[in-house]
């Protein structure tokens, strides 16, 4: 992503080793690694997420579009609540995975759906054609937050992940709105 996605409460921006801390209150926290998929493990000190987010930095400029990570900043103090997330999923990868992750204290605020919805149309608008959630079956805040964003349930599957997960997927036709299409045809 060239330049940040703002939203009317967010700012999704790439990830700075200096978002460390928060970051680590975000990977770090219990609550949040219960619900991660293996690609992702709890995080155990801030050595070690600034190690983490300086491989992402280092990553991203290699990702091809729209793959990578990125921070979710309140626009009004610009203290990071969250992450997004969207990468290739294991083990063929073929289908693309959205993610979220918030720290716990900004749980029910409604930022994962505000953040992700408007991913989803970033994504969209790079020329994807559709996105995929997975969710183990007993996190119903990933659930509501991937039906919020305007995804729809389509069963579950032990493909992902060698682990039993719900999968959600959306498509531009998903939208209440049009997205703006690449007039070549082409992913960015």
């Amino acid at each position: 992503m060239q330049s940040p996605l703002r939203t009317e409460r967010l700012v999704v921006r790439d990830w700075s080793a200096s978002d460390a801390e928060a970051a680590l209150r975000i990977y770090g926290a219990e609550e949040v690694a219960h619900w991660l998929t293996p690609a992702m493990h709890r995080v155990g000190d801030l050595p070690a997420m600034r190690a983490v987010l300086q491989a992402w930095e280092e990553s991203q400029p290699n990702l091809v579009r729209p793959s990578g990570r990125w921070a979710v900043e309140r626009q009004e103090d610009g203290h990071v609540v969250g992450g997004l997330v969207i990468r290739m999923l294991p083990p063929y990868e073929v289908d693309l995975e959205i993610g979220w992750q918030l720290c716990p204290e900004a749980w029910g605020r409604g930022y994962a759906t505000e953040a992700g919805t408007a991913l989803v149309r970033w994504a969209f608008e790079q020329g994807v054609d559709e996105l995929f959630a997975v969710a183990r079956p007993n996190n119903t805040r990933a659930a509501a937050t991937a039906r919020r964003i305007g995804m729809e349930w389509v069963g579950e599957t032990s493909k992902y992940y060698d682990m039993r997960l719900n999968v959600y997927r959306i498509r531009p036709s998903d939208l209440p709105e049009p997205v703006r299409m690449p007039t070549d045809g082409r992913a960015r």
